[in-house]
């Protein structure tokens, strides 16, 4: 069965009847309509449409980027399309992964994304490496100096307050607390054990 979906983002002033028609014209005997982002995953009639899918449908697109305009995404969708044993076709594209130039042409577009991770991984070795050389650290930046934390574990260990009451007063989560107290009082054990 040919089973198209049709997306207009939300808040624009369109519809989706353009696109109903061509996947109505293009024999389409059901179509998920949806007003969301494409640029957004959570898509529920996406997932209804993806969820029911068997091996002898197709889904039909008026435009790839009504799937999605994250290419990710659309390599994703790929997926599960192929998994359930379906096939695709784009319209206005003409990828039809029934056919084998259908099929690849989804794999020279996956190759390209392909590539496209690697040089991003690539890039953030070759960065991370050169902030290693000039002595910087990755992560994020602690939000606690080591003189407020000493003065947490302290006040926690002293009795003074609380861990609620400094989680509070240093706007960190309890657990945050907790853990410099407890590394507190292991680095304390330490100093003891060897001074």
């Amino acid at each position: 069965m040919l089973i198209g979906y049709a997306r207009v983002s939300r808040g624009d002033d369109q519809s989706n009847k353009a696109q109903s028609k061509a996947l109505t014209d293009a024999g389409c005997q059901r179509i998920f309509k949806e007003e969301a982002s494409g640029g957004r995953w959570e898509r529920p009639e996406l997932h209804r449409m993806l969820d029911q899918l068997r091996d002898v449908d197709t889904i039909v697109v008026w435009k790839l980027d009504r799937l999605s305009r994250s290419l990710k995404d659309v390599l994703n969708i790929m997926e599960r399309i192929k998994a359930a044993g379906a096939g695709f076709r784009s319209l206005t594209e003409a990828i039809d992964t029934t056919t084998p130039a259908g099929r690849m042409m989804m794999q020279m577009v996956g190759s390209f994304a392909e590539f496209e991770r690697a040089m991003i991984r690539e890039r953030t070795s070759a960065g991370l490496a050169l902030a290693r050389s000039e002595g910087r650290v990755g992560g994020r930046r602690r939000k606690l100096t080591p003189k407020k934390r000493l003065e947490i574990a302290e006040s926690v260990l002293s009795g003074r307050k609380s861990a609620a009451e400094m989680a509070r007063l240093y706007d960190v989560s309890q657990p945050t607390v907790s853990r410099i107290v407890a590394e507190h009082r292991q680095t304390r054990l330490v100093h003891e054990d060897h001074p």
